[in-house]
């Protein structure tokens, strides 16, 4: 099994991470494959899938979760054209995540995986992150934005997320428990982490 989960703060370097460790590993990397599966799988289009992921749709989370941590800004989530809801949406992700484990190959990032496979040890669980004042600089660096966006991006994000993991699975998101190694990514650099999951992936298993 060559199966790696990585949880990312935002600004941790998890959407350069995660493909770099793929091709390393020679296994695909799980992102775009994720919603066009859950897309077939509920028989809605690939846009609608996506509108609802996990990883590319801030504002349905942020809308799913406002109540959860206190925001006055959002609403339910929408049904969709099929009838679909969020929490469809989220099962049939949860489903697509642990068929990918019994396939045993493939690197994906955050959408929960780290929970939802937390049971198998096989599978390599990773968390990505770092000061916040590092990671913003980082974000400014990397998808140049100003200060004042990567700051109130990470701010919403780092809740969000926390929030999603406790909300829908009773776990804290920086719990070291749930993962088999957790790097400061704004520390040792993109390709300092890329070796050490690697290496830790080659360990786990008894290479």
């Amino acid at each position: 099994m060559t199966l790696v989960a990585l949880s990312a703060a935002y600004g941790a370097g998890g959407g350069r991470i995660g493909p770099a460790v793929a091709e390393r590993l020679g296994v695909p990397f799980l992102d775009r494959a994720i919603p066009n599966a859950v897309a077939a799988e509920l028989s809605v289009s690939v846009d609608e899938a996506v509108a609802f992921d996990y990883e590319t749709s801030r504002s349905w989370l942020e809308r799913v979760l406002s109540g959860f941590i206190g925001s006055d800004t959002g609403a339910p989530a929408p049904l969709l054209s099929e009838g679909a809801t969020g929490e469809d949406f989220r099962h049939a992700t949860e489903e697509i995540i642990r068929r990918q484990a019994e396939s045993g190959h493939g690197v994906i990032l955050g959408r929960g995986a780290v929970v939802v496979l937390g049971g198998d040890d096989r599978v390599l669980r990773v968390r990505l992150h770092g000061p916040r004042n590092r990671r913003i600089r980082q974000a400014m660096r990397v998808r140049g934005v100003d200060e004042e966006t990567a700051t109130d991006t990470i701010r919403r994000l780092d809740r969000t997320h926390a929030a999603y993991l406790k909300h829908f699975y009773g776990a804290d998101i920086d719990d070291p428990s749930l993962y088999h190694l957790m790097i400061d990514s704004t520390a040792i650099g993109i390709d300092a982490c890329v070796d050490l999951i690697v290496r830790a992936r080659t360990a786990l298993v008894g290479d």
